[in-house]
């Protein structure tokens, strides 16, 4: 027990002088942890952006269909070369997607994919470049979305093979400006030459990887195969429970291997796709963003710690007779070694605090002068702080060391 309270008064003794000192000296001071400063600010800026760009990325990928798969004869993000593997693979169809209607316990909702890209027109105004989609009735439940105005299709618009279109926001701004979304709705349009009726009005949704998510009108299927085809490829989009997605992969795989007649031992002939694969892609850009912030974080951090290690030798170098002093009065070298490495880490310390306050701002006007994002764990603070203090407490070891061994008489004898 004496121990401990020995230890402890021991260190607010060292706190003490080590707080005297850098107040005492606060040119040398505050260049001192200048290098450390520079280190943090920069790390912790560059991670609270990366971080606010994941934590967006997250939410736009949840927002599109979290929870489902699309069959498709490519896969997304393919990376390998192998493309001419896809290309040569029998197109998705009607006949998949009966079969995925029919058999599937597990689907949520299903819903075809067909994309085209054409002209649109509206009285005076047009676009010339419109990405069309053929879909079916469940589309918003499998992939997401929601309309501001009117209604979205319904079964009866594939019956009927009816000439109704939901626009998105962009379309609906482009064709129609000044105007409310509830005025857009039964107005007519021209997509690539044949006439359609508004029947709704999708929510805005923003760019997703740089691509615009509200250029687009939404036809039914049935419609979009009669105007322009019915040979045209399509993909399948399919929700399933919550937590069930692999599930949900496994039936998949069987009732489209069936469905295709996929022989025994022979590869699948389709891709299921997910969202996740866009989220991975972007951790493994955003990790290698995170290794040079760190790489530069830490070469800043030994820099800024060699020049601690610098000032305190010259401090100790200074200090010389005042150690002899208390040396000669009955302090320990444990003492001495404890008061110069608190003295070190304290202004490591001091230069992180200042680091994390500086790139936390740096972060915040980045978020609010630019469109991206920027958030900051506190765990992150944390590990700023410490390494801090950590560079502080290594670098400072050999003068700590160095004051500790220091003789006494000799010390005594230093002018």
């Amino acid at each position: 027990m004496r121990g401990l309270r020995r230890a402890a008064a021991e260190l607010e003794e060292s706190v003490r002088i080590a707080l005297s000192t850098l107040v005492g000296n606060r040119m040398r001071s505050a260049l001192t942890t200048l290098g450390i400063v520079i280190g943090v600010t920069t790390v912790i800026a560059i991670v609270a952006v990366i971080q606010g760009l994941n934590s967006s990325f997250e939410t736009q990928i949840q927002s599109f269909g979290a929870h489902t798969l699309y069959v498709s004869r490519w896969k997304w993000m393919n990376l390998s070369g192998d493309w001419w593997k896809y290309r040569n693979r029998k197109p998705i169809g009607e006949v998949e997607l009966g079969a995925i209607s029919r058999e599937s316990s597990l689907a949520l909702a299903v819903s075809p994919v067909i994309p085209l890209t054409a002209a649109a027109a509206a009285g005076e105004h047009s676009l010339s470049a419109v990405q069309l989609d053929g879909v079916g009735s469940e589309y918003l439940r499998a992939n997401g979305g929601s309309v501001v105005a009117g209604r979205f299709l319904v079964e009866g618009d594939l019956e009927a093979t009816s000439h109704a279109a939901v626009l998105g926001a962009d379309v609906a701004d482009h064709l129609f400006p000044g105007q409310a979304p509830e005025e857009v709705v039964g107005r007519r349009v021209t997509l690539s030459g044949h006439p359609f009726r508004v029947v709704g009005l999708m929510e805005r949704r923003g760019r997703f990887l740089g691509m615009a998510m509200d250029n687009n009108v939404f036809l039914p299927y049935t419609t979009f195969g009669r105007l322009f085809g019915p040979k045209r490829p399509m993909y399948i989009a399919v929700a399933g429970p919550p937590g069930r997605l692999s599930e949900l992969d496994d039936e998949l795989t069987g009732i489209l291997r069936r469905a295709r007649q996929v022989a025994p031992g022979r590869a699948d002939d389709f891709t299921l796709n997910r969202q996740e694969q866009f989220l991975k892609v972007y951790q493994g850009l955003t990790n290698a963003l995170y290794g040079v912030a760190v790489g530069v974080g830490l070469i800043t951090l030994v820099v800024g710690g060699i020049g601690i290690m610098n000032i305190m030798l010259v401090s100790v170098h200074e200090r010389t007779r005042e150690i002899g002093v208390r040396r000669a009065l009955g302090a320990r070298r444990s003492t001495i070694l404890a008061q110069f490495l608190v003295e070190s880490a304290l202004v490591a310390a001091l230069g992180g605090a200042i680091g994390t306050g500086l790139g936390l701002a740096i972060a915040e006007g980045v978020a609010l002068t630019t469109p991206l994002a920027a958030a900051v764990k506190p765990s992150a603070v944390a590990l700023g702080l410490g390494f801090s203090a950590a560079t502080g407490l290594v670098f400072g070891t050999w003068p700590a060391w160095r004051a500790a061994h220091l003789d006494p008489v000799e010390a005594l004898r230093y002018e």
